[in-house]
């Protein structure tokens, strides 16, 4: 990443005026704002000032800054942000653009009128295990999202790994894109923060996990585990080095996953309720993970 340079961080005087919807810049925001993820090598559109300031904050490196006529006082705050980042943000690509035209590249129905497009974070699977920060000292605990295809949900558990601890998550073939920007709000950032891998075939990462000493457990309900041997909760050991698989809202965990998982979690649920929603789900096995190794600290 590169060097801080003060001079990027501030506005100077304000660039001209973007007016055209064809305008490169505008149609970059707009891909990245607007689509279900990006591509390798393509920017992560950022749109509302917290996020953006806690994207920053977290290190990554800002691309581009896109400036309403009503986002002047968010943009001042997300520039101060900027100036005490490593990266900042270049003074030439601080720009400007009318309220019609943010409303036009926005991904929400209320634009705060102000986006960023930061570079990807490069991370490998040494980072999930790992964790960042505070959590290099602790024991992996890796939140795999597979083949789960709803944005939301992607999000929900993108946050809650964060929340209770996970040292990263990974996000199998088929599942929505963490990065994209619906999932992105839903983890309220998390996704941004975690170090996290994306697109990895369910059986190389089992395989890469079973090499650094792993365990993975599957979180399955009474239908997923039919003629399975499963645990519920309370009877897994979830303090040493930990993978746990989250499936599909619908269909469950791919096959695979169940057929290679050292254990197979189920939570238990009364009446004709055979399965949680996925996010739901994997806040509460995160949860238990949580409290496991929190007892262990002790």
């Amino acid at each position: 990443m590169r060097g801080r340079r003060r001079g990027d961080d501030v506005p100077g005087e304000h660039a001209s005026l973007i007016t055209s919807r064809d305008n490169r810049w505008i149609k970059a925001f707009r891909a990245a704002l607007r689509g279900t993820g990006p591509r390798a090598g393509e920017s992560i559109g950022v749109e509302g000032p917290k996020m953006i300031e806690d994207a920053l904050r977290s290190g990554l490196e800002a691309e581009a800054l896109l400036v309403s006529e009503s986002g002047e006082a968010d943009a001042d705050r997300i520039l101060r942000a900027a100036s005490e980042s490593e990266a900042g943000v270049p003074r030439s690509r601080v720009l400007r653009t009318t309220d019609k035209i943010f409303e036009s590249v926005a991904g929400t129905e209320s634009p705060q009128g102000v986006a960023v497009l930061f570079r990807q974070p490069e991370w490998g699977l040494e980072d999930v295990l790992r964790g960042a920060g505070e959590m290099r000292e602790t024991a992996p605990l890796v939140t795999v999202i597979a083949a789960v295809q709803d944005p939301g949900n992607v999000g929900t558990i993108a946050r809650s790994a964060e929340a209770f601890g996970a040292t990263g998550v990974v996000a199998t073939r088929g599942s929505a894109d963490p990065w994209s920007p619906k999932a992105l709000r839903a983890s309220a950032g998390s996704a941004l923060r975690l170090p996290l891998l994306r697109g990895m075939s369910i059986p190389i990462l089992i395989a890469q996990l079973r090499i650094a000493g792993v365990k993975v457990f599957a979180a399955a309900s009474r239908h997923d585990s039919a003629g399975e041997a499963s645990s519920t909760l309370e009877g897994v050991d979830l303090r040493g080095p930990s993978a746990i698989f989250i499936g599909n809202e619908g269909s469950g965990l791919p096959d695979e996953a169940l057929r290679s998982a050292d254990g197979i979690i189920s939570i238990p649920t009364k009446g004709s309720v055979e399965s949680l929603n996925a996010g739901i789900a994997a806040s509460i096995v995160l949860y238990e993970a949580a409290r496991q190794r929190n007892l262990e600290d002790r």
